[in-house]
């Protein structure tokens, strides 16, 4: 594998033949405002750390908007700790979801009090399927962050079927994937379907293969790129940047002919659950549409020229840098800003 990597990156255009087009819920931007006000009350971040956490745009769309920005912040505060750290962490944000109106302790983690008024609020409106299938998929999302960063004090290097083995839990697809259920009440028999499950995890491998194209040049940039699917793609195949990529496009098609013909294959339940199971389906099916969008409009990982770089596909190299202060921990952790980057 060459180590010269180009000074322009292209973005293979993934989601050009997906069925499902992009769509917006018409009260977004003012439940959007509620939520980020409620997030921001807690001071999660340093002002500058803030700025960029907000270039993140994101009763059930409420839910929705809260949910990321949860995972946002136990992602920024277990990226710079230890598996020990991270390990307690996760305890508490457990705890806190088991026990929503638990007392937190003094001068515990902010995590803690996070995840609980989070999920004081979501329970509200949400049936007790979907509770359930939040406590279990979040719970296993968190012990994937503790896995992620074992992988990380023991300079691990995953396989590709390993690293997707892990990240299926470690995107936070399944936690995802409840708030288009809020409001269902689906049977065991039809939420674990192994067609039903097949699907859900299709829609979680374009989740990744499309968040790790889009968020690969500012990872290697601040040297957090060996989560990644490119870079493990690179050393697994032995080819260069762009084989790699050439690799994700083509297996996300794959993926995408899966779940298509997954499709044919869901059974039916009787009138009143397949009307459910339909409105689960579409949701599932949008994720991968509404995640590409989230790549190139909340300013995440292209910055101010997403739109832009969304129609070229061209990507100009972000130079390695160390502006990532990892010995800065808690609300004091940095959030490295794509258009900073860009000037070093």
């Amino acid at each position: 594998m060459s180590e010269k990597f180009p000074q322009v990156i292209y973005l293979p255009e993934t989601m050009a033949n997906w069925p499902w087009r992009r769509a917006i819920n018409p009260h977004y931007e003012e439940v959007k405002a509620a939520s980020n006000a409620w997030f921001e009350s807690f001071k999660p971040f340093t002002p500058q750390s803030q700025i960029a956490f907000n270039k993140c745009d994101f009763e059930h769309l409420r839910t929705g908007c809260d949910l990321m920005n949860l995972f946002f912040v136990v992602d920024e505060y277990t990226d710079v700790e230890p598996e020990p750290v991270v390990r307690a962490m996760v305890d508490i944000v457990i705890d806190a979801l088991n026990n929503p109106h638990k007392p937190r302790p003094d001068g515990e983690i902010l995590l803690g009090v996070v995840a609980q008024q989070f999920w004081q609020l979501a329970v509200k409106t949400a049936s007790p399927t979907s509770q359930r299938h939040m406590i279990e998929s979040f719970t296993a999302y968190l012990e994937s962050v503790v896995q992620q960063a074992a992988d990380r004090d023991s300079d691990t290097f995953r396989s590709i079927d390993s690293y997707f083995q892990n990240r299926r839990q470690n995107i936070g697809a399944r936690p995802s994937y409840v708030p288009m259920e809020l409001d269902l009440h689906l049977p065991d028999e039809v939420f674990y379907h192994p067609v039903i499950e097949e699907l859900s995890y299709y829609i979680a491998d374009l989740i990744i293969l499309d968040n790790d194209i889009a968020s690969y040049n500012k990872e290697q940039a601040t040297g957090d790129d060996r989560h990644n699917v490119i870079t493990i793609a690179m050393h697994e195949f032995n080819v260069d940047l762009d084989g790699a990529m050439q690799w994700a496009a083509n297996y996300h098609v794959e993926v995408e002919t899966k779940f298509l013909d997954g499709l044919k294959r869901v059974p039916s339940w009787g009138p009143e659950i397949d009307q459910q199971l339909k409105q689960y389906i579409y949701g599932l099916a949008n994720w991968p549409r509404c995640n590409d969008c989230w790549n190139f409009e909340s300013g995440r990982y292209f910055g101010s020229k997403g739109r832009e770089i969304q129609k070229t596909r061209l990507v100009p190299l972000l130079p390695k840098s160390v502006c990532r202060d990892n010995s800065l921990r808690r609300e004091n952790v940095v959030v490295p800003l794509v258009d900073a980057l860009s000037k070093l």
